[in-house]
């Protein structure tokens, strides 16, 4: 018996798996390599370097990250447009899960765009003319200077905190729409997973980013292996 699907049907379920395999992968690893910020300049430097090094890492951006990324915002903000919020009229858990998931997911449209402009190509005027692209050498100070100014480090948490409830209750959703998670209990615990993973991911997150202000970040220096003392003696121009 053969099944026909909506384009429709078809574009939605590519547009959930846009988010959670090669972008959610991205997102992790990108957790990963700048927690690495904890430890001091060496290391962070030194896990940027080790990306800058991986073979066909351009065509592994553009067909893992940029396109998966162009396809999953725009048409998220094309589902965005459609949705008709009721908070107001039924303010249920589940209905501000829905209104918050589209929410970030504007946000993070404008943000993303923001981020790959000023960290990746260094194109924002009058903040970073350095793009940490092929100087992995440089690529502490470039991100310390940005997150120096208040406003370009709480925007970044804000973004921090919108990636991590987006990506974690986009689980979720493609868990009970896949049909992974079936059963209202089991949803029900599924739920509570994911939102503690998306408190676990901004805590992370933004421990990782005031880490290139701060000595191992929000954390006590006693806790990390190079508590500050690894920033190199000769200073670097960005």
């Amino acid at each position: 018996m053969a099944y026909k699907y909506s384009r429709t049907f078809l574009l939605r379920k590519l547009h959930q798996l846009t988010g959670i395999v090669p972008l959610g992968l991205f997102f992790f690893a990108h957790m990963f390599t700048n927690s690495k910020a904890v430890a001091g300049e060496a290391s962070f430097e030194k896990a940027v370097q080790d990306i800058h090094d991986i073979p066909y890492l351009l065509f592994i951006e553009i067909f893992g990250i940029f396109l998966p990324l162009m396809f999953h915002s725009v048409y998220g903000v094309i589902i965005s447009a459609e949705a008709k919020p009721n908070v107001i009229t039924y303010g249920y858990g589940r209905n501000w899960f829905y209104f918050l998931q589209r929410a970030t997911g504007i946000f993070l449209f404008v943000f993303i765009f923001f981020h790959v402009l000023n960290l990746r190509f260094g194109l924002i005027p009058g903040l970073n003319m350095t793009p940490v692209a092929g100087n992995a050498d440089l690529a502490y100070d470039i991100v310390a200077a940005e997150f120096s100014i208040p406003w370009v480090l709480v925007l970044y948490i804000l973004g921090i905190a919108a990636t991590a409830w987006h990506l974690a209750y986009g689980f979720w959703l493609f868990a009970v729409d896949w049909g992974i998670v079936i059963g209202e209990r089991a949803q029900k615990y599924a739920l509570y997973g994911c939102v503690a993973l998306a408190a676990g991911l901004f805590v992370v997150g933004t421990n990782a980013a005031v880490a290139f202000i701060r000595p191992c970040g929000l954390l006590p220096e006693i806790l990390c292996e190079q508590p500050g003392h690894n920033k190199s003696a000769v200073p670097k121009k960005v």
